[in-house]
């Protein structure tokens, strides 16, 4: 989704959340610290999997995404992308969903956003607005907790200037790599994917996705054709200007998948 503007992270502006449903997942992640540097792993281990239902519950996948993975999706418009992986898993409790839109924006840009967020809190998810892609290993929530999954659909900047127009080409750049750089002190070190969904052709291919990766530590794992049909309910919106709510034309796509250089 399209990320139009720059938000400064203000921590007291973001502590309550829009839902007692969201507080409480929160919570829930919210790491135990005591003090005691032995603990010891196994119970941790155990602990995370508690709280993330990987304890008692049927293991569901979606694609590249399992109810097992602990999630985070960047840029979200309307939330539907999110939504439809948590009714394909049963539950949200796994993710952390978030947007660069205010609660107020959200309301005004999308029909079914607020809608689709309310969904989303009652399954268990964490849902977080005014977050900056370029600026989210900063964020007073993000920065404690580590991911086996990280998430950007169609990384934008918004339509400053014509798509092909060079000023437009070095934003998008800038934002993929501020978005890489975060996502990657944000990633689980052991088995930890970022995937970046990206349109084929030009003037996308100047974006240098997979060179500004290797450039940052990140190795390719994977590439895959993205398939908007596999998630029921997607809606890729443009999120800009007086047309946000309405579908940009996919085309071809394609997944990447970054792993850290030295776990390839």
């Amino acid at each position: 989704m399209y990320h139009h503007k720059v938000v400064e992270e203000e921590q007291e502006e973001y502590k309550s959340f829009s839902s007692s449903t969201a507080s409480s997942t929160a919570n829930d992640y919210e790491d135990d610290d005591d003090g005691d540097g032995d603990e010891d792993e196994d119970d941790e281990e155990e602990e995370e999997s508690a709280i993330y239902g990987r304890i008692g519950s049927r293991e569901r996948w979606m694609e590249h995404y399992s109810s097992s993975h602990r999630i985070l999706l960047v840029g979200e418009g309307d939330f539907s992308f999110s939504l439809s992986l948590a009714k394909a898993f049963s539950s949200a409790r796994n993710m952390v969903s978030t947007s660069i839109d205010s609660q107020q924006d959200l309301l005004k840009k999308y029909s079914n956003g607020l809608a689709n967020v309310r969904d989303l809190e009652e399954m268990g998810c964490v849902v977080l607005y005014g977050v900056d892609a370029t600026k989210m290993s900063q964020h007073f929530f993000l920065s404690t907790h580590r991911f086996d999954r990280i998430v950007y659909n169609f990384p934008h900047v918004g339509f400053l200037f014509p798509e092909a127009n060079g000023c437009q080409i070095k934003l998008n750049k800038q934002l993929i790599k501020g978005f890489l750089r975060n996502a990657k002190v944000l990633l689980k070190k052991e088995e930890g994917e970022i995937h970046v969904s990206h349109k084929d052709g030009e003037p996308y291919n100047k974006w240098d996705l997979l060179k500004k990766a290797e450039k940052i530590g990140l190795a390719l794992h994977e590439s895959v054709p993205f398939r908007k049909d596999k998630y029921p309910g997607y809606g890729n919106k443009r999120a800009h200007g007086s047309s946000s709510d309405s579908s940009f034309r996919l085309g071809d796509c394609t997944t990447f998948k970054f792993k850290l250089a030295h776990s390839c």
